[in-house]
This record gives structure tokens, sequence and C-alpha cells, in this order.
């Protein structure tokens, strides 16, 4: 078997992969969890999925992040025999080096000639055609665990798209660096979009291979179709592991911090401030040329940020990069502080929040938006999730494949 001629050797990169713990930070101001076996993805598990894959026509869908230790899961791959057809790519690309919303072309892949087919370009969802030489499809991707992180709506539309043209999907689990709590508002219907596909909270607690499980079961794909799903399970993981991500997720979510403060800092996606993209602390600064302070940073053009908001301009606001990530992560909750402070340290109100409700579409919802501008407090906003989170955290428990 084309597996067996590998097998030894694949599993000698995850020998050495655990050697080097993946709970080790990118920088020395993280914390790494303390386990006795660092956690290990599901693609390190080759002998659960390596004959599932042989004498198959294969799609990939991947980015940088799908790796076993430091080796690209299609170059492990095809080292072992596998005979991999076609590469679907999400945003920021195969590689990850495209900016947020950033539109992608497909083209061939330099490194092994396969051809990459863009799942964030000219459509979202493959094609009958793109699906029609393949037997099946296998998808690994870091999500961070936040609704409007558009790797989970990837995962839907190609789920959608393998239950519409009978082919199996393989998901190959990683760990979620937000998936040891829930909160925040529940998407409401009207809010339906590619950063709000689900009828869940910004923070939902579960790993993308227990959220694909969650998308089947629920009957969320068109028309209540399934699709034929295997889930690979992570080893020596639970809902309380500080995974450090080994790869950062896209190019402005350089560190665990970032990713850490994502689900509470994204809201000002949707205003005029700026949360540091064209900085190197990409969600771990907020700021604004009209705002007071001492601390003060300007965005320029950079990798992943060509263009970023209030380029070139002195933005004064507050520094979260000292900020400990323990902290962060043993809160459990979103951070509504930096928000509520901010709308009350804006002196233009009315123009707070974008014109393009792309404020509403992150929240899911209008309510979140006219809860701060009536000036409710932090708890009495935490407060009308309750029923929402109460219900969703029942519904949950039935996908958990991770204590």
């Amino acid at each position: 078997m084309y597996y067996s001629l590998y097998i030894t050797f694949l599993l000698s990169i995850v020998t050495i992969a655990c050697s080097h713990s993946t709970q080790q930070s990118q920088h020395a101001d993280t914390e790494p969890t303390k386990m006795e076996q660092p956690v290990e993805p599901g693609s390190w598990q080759l002998a659960d999925y390596l004959p599932l894959l042989e004498n198959k026509r294969i799609g990939m869908v991947v980015n940088q992040t799908s790796t076993i230790g430091k080796t690209h899961l299609v170059d492990s791959l095809l080292h072992s025999g596998i005979k991999i057809e076609k590469i679907f790519s999400p945003e920021h690309g195969f590689r990850g080096k495209a900016d947020a919303g950033a539109h992608i072309e497909d083209a061939n892949d330099p490194d092994t000639g396969i051809p990459i087919i863009s799942l964030y370009g000219e459509k979202n969802k493959p094609s009958k055609e793109d699906l029609e030489p393949l037997d099946l499809l296998v998808f690994d991707i870091q999500d961070v665990g936040a609704r409007f992180y558009t790797y989970i709506s990837t995962l839907h539309l190609v789920m959608e798209a393998c239950a519409d043209n009978h082919k199996p999907l393989l998901v190959l689990d990683r760990p979620n660096p937000n998936g040891h709590y829930i909160d925040g508002p529940i998407r409401e219907e009207a809010y339906k979009s590619f950063v709000g596909m689900h009828p869940v909270p910004v923070v939902y607690g579960m790993t993308i291979g227990e959220y694909a499980t969650m998308i089947n079961g629920e009957g969320w794909l068109d028309n209540g179709i399934t699709c034929e799903l295997t889930v690979i399970k992570c080893k020596n993981y639970d809902h309380q592991t500080m995974y450090t991500l080994p790869i950062a997720p896209s190019p402005n979510l350089p560190n665990l911090r970032s990713v850490l403060l994502y689900p509470s800092l994204c809201f000002f996606e949707g205003t005029p401030l700026s949360i540091g993209r064209g900085t190197t602390h990409q969600f771990q600064v907020i700021g604004h040329p009209d705002l007071e302070g001492d601390f003060e940073f300007v965005p320029q053009s950079m990798f992943g940020a060509a263009h970023p908001k209030l380029q070139g301009q002195t933005c004064h606001g507050i520094d979260l990069t000292g900020l400990n990530v323990r902290s962060i992560f043993d809160k459990k909750e979103i951070q509504l502080a930096f928000l509520l402070d901010f709308y009350q340290r804006f002196l233009d109100k009315s123009s707070f929040f974008n014109k393009n409700d792309w404020f509403d579409k992150l929240a899911g919802t209008t309510r979140l938006r006219e809860q701060i501008i009536a000036g409710q407090s932090e708890d009495e906003i935490r407060a009308s999730w309750q029923p929402g989170l109460v219900s969703f955290a029942e519904k949950r428990l039935k996908y958990l494949l991770y204590p």
C-alpha cells in the first residue's frame, strides 16, 4: 500500500514535532499550557486517515496552517503517494499572504503544480465541475473560534458542495484557541452573511470538527441536506487547553494575544477606529486621530494590510500589548469595556458606527449597537445575551468531541 511505504517516515515527523510542544509561544510574553503531553491536531493522526485516502483522487481545502509539524500536509501526503488533484484555498489564500477581504484568483501551486481553486474570489463554493473528478475532500484549516472569522463559512459551503455532489468530506480537527467559553449575541436571521453564516454566538467554544458536526446535525446546509462527514480528532486536547497556534492563522493575527483579543476587538472593524492593521501589533492596539492620549501609532501599508484604515495618520488610543495572555484567557468573555469606553470617548458619536451596517453584520444583530447608543452598561448588555447563550450551550453539548 502507498501509505505503508511512508508511514514510518511521516510518523517520525510527528514524533519530532511532539518534541517541540505546540504549546510553545511564538513570543516570549505568552504563557504555554503545562501539560504532560502536547496537543496533537487531527492531521498528525496519520494511521487513522491515510487508509481512507489510498487510491483515491483527493481535493484539499487547506492553507498555510495545514501542517504536520513543520511540513505542509500537501507535501506529506504527496510523499506518501496520495494523489492530490486540486487545492481549494480560503480567504487569505493557500499560503495565507493575502489581505483580509482581498479577491483571490485561481492559480497553480508553483511548488507542486497542483491547480489551486480560490474560494474567496469569483466564488465561495466549489462547483460541480470542480468536484466531479474527485473521490474525497480533505479539510484542514486552523480556526480561531469567532463567528465572523470566515473559515467556518468556507467549511459550510464546502460541506454543502460535497452533499450536493455526493462526495465525502474528511475534516482533520484542530484545537480552538478560544474554545474554552461561549459569549456574545446570537446571530439573527436578518444578518446572515459570510461573516455570520449560522445562529451561534460570537464565541461558540467548539473546534472546527465539532462545528462541522453541528452544521450537519442542525440541518443548516441548504434544504437540510447532510454531508457524508468524517472527523479525525485531536489528541491530548480538551476545551480548557490554552493552545498557542504554531502558525499565524491569517496575516493580522500574529500571536496568541491577538487571537484571544480578536473576538473583542473585531467589532471596531465596523467603526472609524483602527485596531492596528498596518502595524506590527494588529488586534492589540486601538486608536483614532481624533482621540487624546499619550499612546500613539501610525498605520502604514505593509504585508497583510496594503491599504489599512487611517493609513499614514497618527492614531491616539491604548496599547494592549502588555496585557498578560493568561489573564485574557482566564477572563472567558468578550471584553465589552473597550467598545463602551471608546464610544464614550469619541466626540462625534453619530459617526462612531460605519454607515454600511458592517458593525451590525459582525454583531449579528442591531441590538448591540442600539444598546451602546442607549448607554446601557456592560452588565445590562450581558444580561440580554444570557437566554440565547443558555439555549446554545444545551445545543452545543450534543456535538462536543472533547471534555
